[in-house]
């Protein structure tokens, strides 16, 4: 709390309707927009993470929002700032995280003049944003706030953006905050879920979905009772593997980039589909080709908290607007006694079958470190990537074993896995915490790493270096064959540079060398990084580079 001998100004209000929405930790970049914020914060029981850009700031608020399911908060300042910070922001909104972003504004007197730094933030983040608002009036600070939180995260979540003029942060405020944002149950009603039971039980070749916001660890939990007691096949939509145990007998894969092409065929050939929070985006439809719009040949049963989502591509047989979370915590107690076959024992099959490490070229082979990582790590180890064809031997080989363990932007941001993955450790200090980025995906929010060590957060990252930005090699071996361009890269020694921050480095370029390199990373309760030189021969798991 501010002293009883000061006035309270905007910035104090502030930070003190922050702490009364139980916010306890916020992710920031300084700047003289909102001085008055960062005064308020002086005081208040709020811990303040400095990062080194606003994009990294942003993207450690939007990986705290998906572990708590409350939001994650950041600071940023207006122009440079804001336009930094609107990666984290499209990953929030396209991923369901709640969050709220604070943009330092110019003062209300300069307002139209293109001052120093002014942008139009309701015109920059309107598409990006659930909504976007600037605070005009000090004692109007209480119900922005109050209502940033629920906008947050009701419905679908997703972020808000808040503007904060510079002179109604510094001048006199008068307010009292209110308190924690009420929520929705989020539930259905049991009429509409009777028929989603109904509907699954009479299928021939029925088959979950799963994906979306809203769920937490006894939600996880449900989902595996259900499909257990119903004999349902269960897939995870892009991204959201670690929805069910990917031990479940009933889990039969991801739905997402890189498929199993045994299970794209079975959703193909599925009768009675059930999206349980999933929005059948691209990257889960394979660009919109397992199911068809605007009527897939399956029925389609969809889930989902928004309306306006709902029959967007694909008209439904049956809509429910509810949270997952809360619904299949409902089904799970209607569910009926079904046999799921060999429609469900083969599915289950093709998946442990996919799971055998296919051998890649080169000394050091990706299928062999995440095989490592299965077993050396412990079921609530969080593993956080962001995009690059190193991700797709994670998502293929790694079994996610329990709820919120995978950070990762369905998005498709590149930069996303480290500054994931030191929100995760400061969240979860006990943890482990692994980061898989690329040479191009880390080499984008690398100075991030400097964060890890201001903050004792000891991350381990694992830098897959090819030398190449090896996705966009891959689409150009695919459509221009034996022209590439603009894909190379010169890059650094990854280990050395962890060193010269204070951390732990180690460069591995044998598979054999990986285990006792992550045995030392993890022994030096350092933020690390484990420099993995691979063979720019293996593309991807399935894919080598022409000529070879």
């Amino acid at each position: 709390m501010t002293n009883a001998s000061s006035p309270l100004h905007g910035g104090a209000l502030l930070t003190q309707c922050l702490a009364a929405q139980g916010v306890e930790r916020v992710f920031c970049i300084p700047g003289e927009s909102f001085l008055a914020a960062l005064d308020g914060l002086y005081d208040a029981d709020i811990d303040v993470v400095v990062a080194r850009q606003e994009g990294g700031a942003a993207m450690m608020a939007e990986a705290t929002g998906k572990l708590t399911g409350k939001p994650g908060v950041a600071f940023v300042t207006r122009g440079p700032g804001a336009t930094n910070a609107s990666a984290g922001v499209h990953i929030a909104f396209q991923d369901s995280t709640p969050m709220i972003l604070f943009v330092g504004q110019v003062a209300s007197d300069q307002r139209d003049r293109e001052a120093f730094q002014e942008v139009d933030y309701r015109a920059m983040f309107g598409p990006l944003a659930k909504w976007v608002a600037e605070i005009d009036r000090a004692d109007r600070i209480p119900e922005y706030i109050s209502h940033a939180f629920h906008v947050a995260q009701s419905g679908r979540p997703g972020p808000v953006v808040l503007a904060l003029p510079e002179d109604m942060l510094s001048g006199v405020a008068e307010g009292i905050p209110v308190p924690a944002a009420t929520l929705p149950s989020g539930k259905a009603a049991d009429c509409d879920l009777k028929r989603v039971v109904e509907k699954l039980a009479a299928a021939k070749r029925p088959l979950i979905i799963a994906g979306g916001a809203s769920w937490d660890a006894e939600a996880a939990e449900a989902l595996g009772l259900f499909a257990k007691q119903m004999g349902l096949p269960v897939g995870a939509s892009f991204r959201c593997q670690d929805f069910i145990d990917n031990r479940h007998p009933n889990y039969v894969g991801d739905v997402g980039i890189g498929i199993n092409p045994a299970l794209a065929i079975r959703v193909q050939e599925a009768d009675v589909i059930l999206a349980l929070g999933a929005r059948l985006g691209e990257m889960t439809t394979s660009g919109y080709t397992l199911l068809t719009p605007p009527v897939s040949r399956q029925e389609l049963i969809h889930i989902h908290a928004d309306p306006s989502e709902i029959g967007r591509v694909y008209h439904p047989a049956l809509a429910v607007v509810a949270q997952p979370g809360p619904v299949i915590k409902q089904l799970k107690d209607m569910a009926i006694a079904r046999e799921g076959g060999t429609w469900l024992t083969d599915a289950r099959a093709d998946y442990e079958l996919w799971q055998e490490p296919q051998e890649t070229p080169g000394a050091l082979k990706m299928e062999q470190v995440i095989s490592h990582l299965n077993g050396a790590l412990d079921d609530d180890a969080i593993l956080t990537n962001g995009a690059g064809n190193y991700s797709a031997w994670l998502h293929r080989y790694y079994r996610y074993r329990g709820w919120r363990t995978q950070l990762a932007p369905t998005s498709g941001s590149m930069g996303y896995g480290l500054p994931a993955a030191i929100a995760a450790k400061l969240h979860h200090p006990e943890r482990d915490v692994i980061c898989l980025a690329g040479d191009g995906c880390f080499q984008m929010v690398s100075q991030e790493f400097g964060t890890a060590c201001d903050q004792g957060a000891a991350v381990i990252t694992l830098v897959s270096d090819n030398g190449m930005y090896g996705t966009i090699r891959m689409h150009q071996q695919r459509h221009y064959p034996g022209r590439p361009s603009g894909t190379a890269m010169k890059n650094p020694d990854f280990a050395a540079l962890a060193e010269a921050y204070g951390g732990f480095g180690a460069t591995v370029t044998k598979t054999e060398e990986f285990g006792p390199a992550l045995i030392a990373a993890r022994a030096s309760g350092l933020p690390a990084i484990l420099h993995l030189k691979l063979d720019p021969v293996a593309l991807s798991p399935k894919m080598r580079l022409e000529g070879h």
